[in-house]
């Protein structure tokens, strides 16, 4: 129809896709475009990992972007790093909507100002409760979230001191900050809202291949995977009313 604007939306792919997940989910853009993509939308992907980033006229198009996950440190010096914490500078001052997740959620907190290390009690993984801050605008939105969530989690970094002027809104038992909200525009979530637990199984196997992880740890994570779900649906409902501004 005449005078509607197209919504056009990006994902900043910080992390090279496995064979798995592209076989079996169409990449990990494929996961999120399945989260969060409405119908009469458009979704791009760029890969700034590889240094594949959008031009500066082009940002005015988007009216959100979404950071991934990535295996890479947030507090490294790599080229492509310094260059996606640039664009979120040039986004921030532009008021545009950004959900940054796992990496995401650590990168925005840098950029922002904020600190980010190793978590000194080590790597997540699995299936974790997470309680919101009732005073939070999930909490006080229409959207009936519960105030505590399941979520998966893969990490061992983690945003260890917010950026000035931002709020927690979320933490759990093992991380002070797994969600936080800068203004309206922008919102971290430690955890992978995303994730299937298919997808999980699959890093504790890259993660082991790697050396990252020891064999007893893989094992208790199994375990405890098969006992808990995370709670998609709702994860589906927060991330997808934030970055179309329904919150």
């Amino acid at each position: 129809m005449e005078g509607d604007e197209e919504k056009r939306y990006a994902v900043l792919m910080c992390a090279e896709d496995s064979e798995y997940v592209r076989k079996k989910h169409g990449g990990y853009f494929g996961v999120f475009v399945r989260m969060l993509a409405e119908a009469g939308e458009t979704w791009d992907v760029y890969r700034v990992a590889m240094g594949e980033f959008p031009d500066e006229h082009e940002l005015p198009l988007y009216h959100g972007f979404v950071i991934t996950g990535s295996c890479n440190d947030a507090y490294a010096n790599d080229t492509w790093i310094h260059d996606l914490i640039n664009l979120l500078h040039k986004l921030n001052s532009m008021n545009k909507k950004i959900l940054g997740v796992c990496f995401g959620h650590q990168i925005l907190g840098r950029a922002l100002g904020g600190k980010v290390s190793r978590s000194p009690t080590g790597w997540d993984i699995g299936v974790r409760t997470i309680t919101l801050s009732s005073s939070s605008p999930l909490a006080l939105s229409s959207l009936d979230i519960p105030l505590k969530l399941s979520i998966i989690e893969c990490h061992r970094d983690e945003v260890r001191e917010l950026p000035a002027k931002a709020e927690v809104i979320a933490w759990s038992e093992k991380t002070g900050i797994e969600m936080f909200r800068y203004g309206d525009h922008i919102m971290g979530i430690q955890g992978h809202p995303e994730y299937s637990k298919d997808i999980l199984l699959h890093l504790i196997d890259r993660l082991l291949n790697k050396d990252y992880i020891m064999d007893d740890l893989a094992v208790e994570v199994r375990e405890k995977i098969a006992l808990w779900e995370p709670d998609k649906e709702a994860w589906k409902r927060v991330c997808v009313s934030f970055l179309k501004g329904r919150l």
